[in-house]
């Protein structure tokens, strides 16, 4: 009987599995696109994902709320997967025949895809392992609330997510990619995001006369402005601090300086030890470029998520099934991304890597995420099981 924990290389094996599935897999990822759900709210793709499992003959378990763990095979954990399974509050705008039903909700950044991906590698494997052993366990998380921070992973974990798990992988789309391709790279991929927010208040008065107010617009300008440098200089260059500003706001009327105004940003970060270096920096930062203009100061900041940052071997293991399930030309090299990303929480205490996913039609029109009109070129799907299930199958002699 074969045994696949004492193959040496074992390569293109998910294809063949994979083709008896294919179309129902391209069905399911449709469904989930036309009925998106909103994180923490995503009820019925839960139980989608839940019945489909245990018509497998699989045993899963749902999660408190949403989400659903599976376990497929038997023995040790050899790795966790994980796919994100909420939608974004966007209005589709693609036009397909399988468009969002529910208006305002869309899988604008692609989970479908990944739902779909991580229930076709479940299906693939459990069929696998009938046939014969796969001589470990492969644990992959329907994970709810990507979207939000800091986001589901947490409370994954907090229900036991990673009991037993000595590695973590990933994927996401990406429209950079070309469909055929996957996106890696060792160390930092996404960064850490942390949501900013600043109150002043003071004393208002006329514009004629700043010297008896205390100018709580030019204090405002001078956070925006003074905060980002100061922090630049404070916090290590390399670790790529970047401190934005989205929202600024105060007063109504061009001659009169009012007595209250908030401003709200990002911040992120590409190191983990800078993260928190500049979260402990921030407030006595805020407070001191401030101080000359006599405002009272009130600062929130709201931490959100640490940067993802892909471990050696599990990146290798990625990259083997990509060039030995798509062809030696398969991987590129990914960009870093200043998007924020809660899979990093997986990744505090174990080893892990996220692969993009190419989504994006040679020559077609090119998209982003997070975009209404985000269309995935549906070969993707196949890309993603074969490579994610392929690179499960090598994590299993590490077992």
């Amino acid at each position: 009987m074969r045994n696949y924990s004492q193959e040496s290389e074992p390569t293109r094996l998910i294809g063949p599995w994979l083709e008896p599935l294919l179309a129902e897999m391209i069905e399911f990822r449709r469904d989930l696109h036309a009925h998106p759900e909103l994180s923490f709210q995503e009820y019925r793709t839960t139980t989608k994902i839940y019945d489909r499992l245990v018509d497998a003959g699989l045993k899963p378990r749902r999660l408190e709320g949403t989400g659903v763990i599976v376990d497929v095979g038997d023995g040790p954990i050899a790795t966790a997967l994980r796919g994100d399974i909420d939608a974004l509050p966007i209005i589709e705008e693609t036009g397909l025949p399988y468009a969002s039903r529910n208006h305002g909700v869309t899988h604008g950044c692609g989970h479908d895809i990944h739902t779909a991906a991580m229930m076709g590698i479940a299906l693939v494997l459990a069929a696998m392992h009938e046939d014969a052993p796969l001589g470990a366990t492969i644990r992959i998380i329907f994970q709810p609330a990507e979207e939000t921070m800091p986001g589901g992973a947490l409370s994954c974990i907090e229900q036991g997510a990673l009991e037993g798990v000595p590695r973590i992988m990933a994927l996401h789309c990406d429209p950079r990619v070309e469909v055929g391709k996957i996106g890696t790279r060792i160390g930092p991929i996404t960064s850490a995001s942390d949501t900013i927010r600043i109150e002043l208040s003071g004393r208002g008065g006329h514009t004629s006369r700043p010297h008896l107010t205390e100018d709580l617009v030019f204090a405002l300008a001078q956070i925006a402005i003074n905060v980002p440098a100061v922090l630049s200089r404070r916090v290590d260059v390399r670790s790529g601090v970047s401190m934005v500003w989205g929202q600024i706001s105060a007063g109504s009327a061009p001659n009169a300086i009012p007595g209250s105004g908030a401003m709200a940003g990002t911040m992120r970060c590409l190191d983990r030890d800078a993260w928190h270096a500049a979260g402990e920096l921030l407030d006595d930062v805020v407070q001191q470029v401030a101080a000359p203009y006599g405002v009272d100061v009130h600062l929130e900041h709201i931490r959100g998520v640490p940067p993802v940052v892909n471990s050696e071997h599990e990146t290798a293991l990625i990259e083997a099934a990509a060039r030995a399930e798509l062809g030696d030309n398969a991987v590129v090299l990914a960009p870093q991304s200043m998007g924020g990303e809660d899979f990093a929480w997986f990744m505090q205490d174990i080893p892990g890597a996220l692969m993009r996913l190419g989504t994006h039609v040679p020559g077609g029109e090119e998209y982003d995420l997070h975009r209404g009109d985000y269309i995935v070129d549906e070969r993707a799907l196949a890309h993603g099981i074969k490579v994610l299930g392929a690179a499960a199958l090598r994590a299993i002699r590490d077992v």
